[in-house]
């Protein structure tokens, strides 16, 4: 890797990571969590999702959130928007950074959106004339984009057609999500390499999950082939409740620990992110799913020494 080489990490914790918990966690501890991630560096959180509360109980403060996080300063608060109801709601509570999300494969489109994908991505046009007018930044996240639990392997073609439509809504980046963590590195460079050839422009980041063990090994291969945007959850917490055997994210613990193990910069201090780790652990009241969260603290090895 070049000495130069910084990564973003959008941490999901707030909304991928906290969408599957059988409880719903206080505003409170949220808001606190989020300034803890500030703190250890984060410029990129995913707070919420402007979805009907009956169907995601977990994500009902997300206006609240956005609120008093503050949206526009220093940093970035995502949200996703299926539809221009939420489009509105977003806009009613200040949001700047959107993230439409539209699966790659049928299958889970009727799971996750009720309709198939063609159907989906029609209901996004109303809210992207919404948040056009608004100047709100725009990106979009293509999930079951290697493999679908209901579909099988999903074609690099498909995926490149969704994100077609979605640069025609405005769509100004484009993340592909292994929801169901059952892609390896061959799946990441076939699908990453046909979406650059497609749109050499286009910056493209990656949302994996870990199911099968095989999260780090994608990123590393992701890194290889220039991909320089993540999604991560601290550790390894979430998953999707409509597609079935999805286990945790990728541990942002993790994943900053392998960047900097590589020489790539993440602008995270890892101290921090350890005791915002251990808060998290408190408050779930069980072990978390990143493979650093079953150590005390960070690896011996990237320590500061004496003087350091």
């Amino acid at each position: 890797m070049d000495a130069t080489d910084q990564v973003l990490i959008t941490d999901v914790l707030l909304r991928d990571g906290f969408q599957i918990e059988p409880v719903v966690i206080p505003t409170a501890d949220k808001l606190r969590l989020a300034y803890g991630l500030m703190d250890a560096g984060l410029t990129s959180l995913e707070v919420g999702s402007f979805v009907h509360p009956d169907k995601v109980p977990q994500m009902a403060d997300t206006d609240t959130l956005v609120r008093r996080l503050r949206p526009g300063e220093s940093v970035a608060l995502h949200t996703l928007v299926f539809n221009e109801r939420g489009a509105l709601r977003a806009l009613a509570a200040g949001a700047r950074h959107v993230r439409f999300v539209v699966s790659a494969s049928d299958g889970h489109s009727r799971a996750n959106a009720g309709v198939p994908t063609r159907d989906a991505l029609a209901r996004l046009w109303p809210a992207a004339g919404l948040l056009s007018e608004a100047a709100v930044h725009v990106e979009a996240t293509i999930v079951t984009a290697f493999v679908c639990p209901f579909d099988g392997e999903t074609g690099p073609d498909r995926v490149v057609e969704v994100a077609e439509e979605l640069i025609a809504l405005g769509v100004k980046v484009i993340h592909l999500a292994d929801t169901i963590g059952a892609a390896g590195p061959a799946h990441i460079r076939r699908t990453v390499t046909a979406v650059r050839a497609a749109f050499p422009e286009l910056p493209i980041g990656l949302h994996l999950h870990n199911t099968y063990g095989m999260a780090s090994a994608n990123a590393w291969e992701a890194l290889r082939l220039g991909v320089r945007r993540f999604d991560a959850s601290l550790g390894g917490v979430g998953g999707c409740p409509f597609a079935p055997g999805a286990a945790g994210n990728i541990g942002t613990d993790d994943l900053v620990n392998l960047c900097h193990q590589v020489g790539v910069a993440t602008g995270i201090d890892p101290g921090k992110l350890v005791a915002v780790r251990d808060e998290l652990r408190a408050l779930l009241g069980r072990r978390l799913d990143s493979a650093l969260s079953a150590v005390p603290a960070w690896p011996v090895a990237l320590r500061p020494g004496p003087g350091a």
